[in-house]
């Protein structure tokens, strides 16, 4: 049998590529779908596996249906199935709720929310045809005690919700559907923060709110994300998992 495929969208950022390196070592072949960079993602992932040819960078706007259709359709023809999804993309304009623009809070939800969706729907066909399949979704810690930023906090409150829809839509065709839900990671996404003082002293702070006393690492979400496509968590759906380092039960953190 062919060795099963994973689609990570967000696939060219720092968790994107961590959760594709750890797929592909559990025997994945895996396509990083980005906006911008995503081929040249996959062009650097082979600098040390050899230049190996189980990443797959694949262009697209989440945003825009026609392009996630394209997008996934060339996924499928280029290696024959769809297995698996982790809705990673995700962006987090920064603003208070006084503040808000609306196109601030259009734009986080199109991305975060309604391209994880759409990536879902067009999924469906090669899910259907195998019998089955795995859906994992990015969610943030903020889902549960909020945040800084209104839209992003609603985006990953809505994600668990479409999630838990999905699970019950699509586990008649042997489909799971769950939500990883980090807390605050050392990548350039969360450069948005301000500059590299400011961001280390978010890091600081989540390491001081953790009873862990640590920050979590891009790794290990992306264990957990692999742990959730494996066999060995198909009897789960519809769950939220927080790596967050005990964070998700601190007080806001801001």
């Amino acid at each position: 049998m062919s060795a099963p495929v994973a689609i990570v969208t967000g696939g060219a950022g720092g968790l994107g590529t961590a959760i594709a390196r750890v797929l592909v070592g559990d025997g994945f072949r895996v396509a990083l779908l980005d906006r911008h960079g995503a081929v040249e993602a996959a062009a650097g992932f082979g600098d040390d596996r050899g230049g190996d040819d189980r990443v797959l960078g694949v262009p697209v706007d989440v945003t825009d249906e026609e392009s996630v259709r394209t997008a996934v359709g060339r996924v499928d023809a280029a290696w024959g199935r769809v297995d698996a999804l982790v809705n990673n993309a995700g962006v987090e304009p920064q603003h208070s709720v006084e503040g808000l623009e609306l196109g601030d809070w259009q734009a986080t939800l199109d991305v975060n929310l309604t391209g994880a969706a759409l990536m879902i729907k067009h999924c469906i066909p090669p899910w259907r045809r195998a019998g089955g399949g795995r859906v994992v979704s990015i969610g943030s810690r903020v889902w549960l005690g909020g945040g800084s930023t209104a839209s992003y906090s609603a985006s990953k409150a809505g994600l668990v919700g479409m999630t838990r829809a999905a699970c019950r839509e699509l586990g008649p065709l042997g489909v799971t559907a769950n939500v990883v839900a980090p807390s605050f990671l050392r990548t350039p996404f969360n450069a948005v923060k301000g500059d590299e003082e400011c961001v280390e002293a978010y890091a600081r702070r989540f390491t001081a709110a953790s009873p862990l006393g640590r920050l979590v690492e891009p790794v290990d979400v992306a264990h957990a994300v692999a742990f959730l496509l494996s066999d060995r968590a198909r009897a789960i759906t519809g769950e939220t998992l927080h790596v967050a380092a005990g964070t998700q039960l601190a007080p806001r953190i801001d």
